[in-house]
């Protein structure tokens, strides 16, 4: 990097804290702290709302998925639509018409108090956990760029996020998002363009499909009805559903962004805006990663892009079997750029049987090429066995730090720190919200001022950030970034989402049968999950995290429904009378 990239990055970052801490200072109230005065139009619902979901992750992560695996993450997204129009037809209307500061406030308006609380509880845990990884995502990017230690940085972003969410509350977080959203699609938009400039002058967009095709990046429907597979168009639009039910109607941070809505109306707006953008939207950061893989097909790239597991593994007694193998990548590139131009002429000559074999030539270097990576992962392994082998949220990082113009890398890491920011400022506004009026608040004995709520709502505000800081320190890459953040969700959301939707569709459901349910249900969830889902790295996953969702919300539902006729028959039962 060169002083033109650290003055657009730092200016980037000092703009958007400055603005969010000018624009808003002075909110006195909770309704205008926590609300943001109900007065956000449409378009800066549906931007905050996108803003939120779209953390660092979504553009340090997604590159890397489809560099590795291809499209087919993109059908994660597919019950989000319907979600979508679900909430705008159930979940708003209520909302507003309780008045509710948050959405946990309903459920003891349906239920009782301890109910609340657990939501509440469930809530906290999750989020807590989600927004130290979205601090803990850039900082690695920041940790490869300037060789810095990951807490420090991890204290630097914290900071910055918390200042300006501390000082304004909901109606800071709403206004920077829109500055937020603009500079990443602009960034993304900038780097995809310099992706297809920078591939052979004979490789145009549409042949860069085709090269991907041949490699299999380009398969994005799979209708295979096997639970074990992570990312299929079933478990989209049933799993995927009802993460996007619980995500946007029941989780706070998102649940936030258009309570602040002026009307009905406008959240509703805001948040079909949202549905009909966020699938091309995922498809198009996907589609980077596609282009990447495409332009490393012509382009040397390393055999692991994680820089500080490459840096271990040279620096041990492995680093001569290391270099033989980055030996025998080189050669592979090599063999990769002429499979890649043999292809391209197939293809300019329509001559099916050489189009055939030139794929064919190209999914067997694929396999040699995979083959050496994962045997350099295994002699990083041996070097430290602590170090993270997993490179996927490294491949975009490197992409821009080794390939783009000066300038346009400090736009790139001005990108993905803005969505950390946009993501990590909604959840610690969202902790602080609930913390404050759902535990505190609820629980306190005697009545305050709305002064005193605003400056709880601050600490708790500041509190959290404490935390999530604390938890970015002892994160881990997990399998990678955005699936880690997914998994958590899908560990606490279904039960959450079926809490929900118990209010809303059975009435005569009442809070014990369903606390207790709700009990059960999260230890049913969780020991889904580690027998099924969290296993040895040789092991195999035996249900893909996005089907916990559905049984998650299911299982809730069932057990209050049988805890309720239960409770009900011992009431009105022969023999309970007699003994009265």
């Amino acid at each position: 990097m060169v002083a033109l990239d650290w003055i657009i990055l730092t200016g980037t970052l000092l703009f958007i804290v400055g603005f969010g801490v000018w624009k808003t200072k002075g909110s006195k109230n909770v309704d205008d702290y926590v609300r943001g005065g109900n007065n956000s139009k449409w378009w800066t619902i549906g931007l905050s709302v996108m803003a939120t979901q779209a953390s660092a992750i979504t553009f340090l992560s997604t590159p890397g998925q489809a560099f590795h695996d291809g499209m087919g993450f993109v059908q994660f997204y597919f019950g989000l639509p319907l979600a979508m129009v679900i909430i705008c037809l159930v979940f708003i209307p209520i909302y507003h018409r309780l008045k509710v500061y948050t959405a946990y406030e309903f459920l003891e308006n349906r239920f009782d108090l301890k109910t609340r609380s657990l939501a509440a509880i469930l809530f906290l845990v999750q989020r807590g956990l989600a927004a130290g990884i979205t601090i803990f995502a850039p900082s690695i990017i920041l940790s490869a760029v300037l060789g810095w230690d990951l807490r420090i940085l991890n204290v630097i972003i914290g900071v910055l996020v918390i200042i300006y969410t501390v000082s304004g509350g909901t109606k800071a977080v709403n206004v920077t998002q829109k500055q937020q959203m603009f500079i990443i699609m602009t960034g993304m938009f900038i780097a995809f363009f310099f992706i297809l400039g920078s591939l052979p002058a004979d490789v145009s967009f549409n042949k860069a499909l085709k090269i991907a095709g041949a490699s299999n990046k380009l398969n994005i429907l799979d209708f295979d009805l096997n639970t074990k597979s992570r990312y299929t168009f079933w478990s989209g639009i049933t799993g995927g559903l009802f993460l996007a039910l619980a995500y946007f109607g029941t989780d706070q941070s998102q649940v936030q962004r258009y309570l602040s809505g002026k009307s009905i109306r406008e959240s509703q707006l805001g948040l079909i805006f949202n549905g009909v953008l966020k699938i091309p939207m995922q498809f198009f950061i996907l589609l980077v990663g596609v282009m990447v893989f495409v332009f490393y097909q012509y382009n040397s790239a390393p055999l692991n892009f994680n820089p500080s597991a490459t840096k271990t593994v040279l620096e041990s007694s492995y680093a001569d079997d290391y270099r033989l193998l980055q030996k025998g990548q080189l050669i592979l590139d090599g063999e990769k750029k002429i499979a890649q131009n043999k292809y391209s002429v197939a293809l300019a000559l329509k001559e099916f049987n050489a189009i055939e074999e030139a794929k064919q030539q190209i999914i067997y270097i694929n396999k040699k090429d995979s083959t050496n990576r994962v045997a350099a992962k295994a002699l990083i392994k041996k070097a430290d066995d602590g170090i993270e082998t997993n490179d996927k949220d490294y491949v975009f990082i490197h992409f821009i730090l080794h390939n783009l113009p000066k300038g346009l890398i400090g736009l790139l890491l001005a990108v993905i720190l803005s969505a950390a920011m946009s993501s990590t400022a909604s959840e610690l506004n969202a902790l602080g919200t609930i913390t404050a009026l759902d535990l505190y608040k609820r629980n306190l004995k005697k009545e305050n001022t709305p002064e005193h709520y605003v400056t709880a709502t601050k600490w708790f505000t500041l509190l959290w950030g404490i935390i999530a800081i604390l938890i970015a320190n002892v994160a881990n890459l997990f399998d990678n970034l955005i699936q880690l953040v997914n998994i958590i969700g899908s560990v606490f959301y279904g039960n959450v989402l079926g809490i929900f939707l118990l209010a809303f569709f059975i009435r005569f459901v009442k809070g014990n049968a369903v606390f207790y349910a709700a009990l059960l249900t999260q230890l049913i969830v969780f020991a889904l999950y580690y027998t099924l889902i969290h296993v040895h790295p040789s092991g195999e996953e035996k249900l893909g995290y996005l089907w916990l969702n559905f049984i998650g919300s299911a299982l809730v539902i069932i057990i209050a429904l049988v805890f309720e006729v239960f409770d009900r028959f011992m009431k009105t039962s022969p023999v309970k009378a007699s003994n009265s």
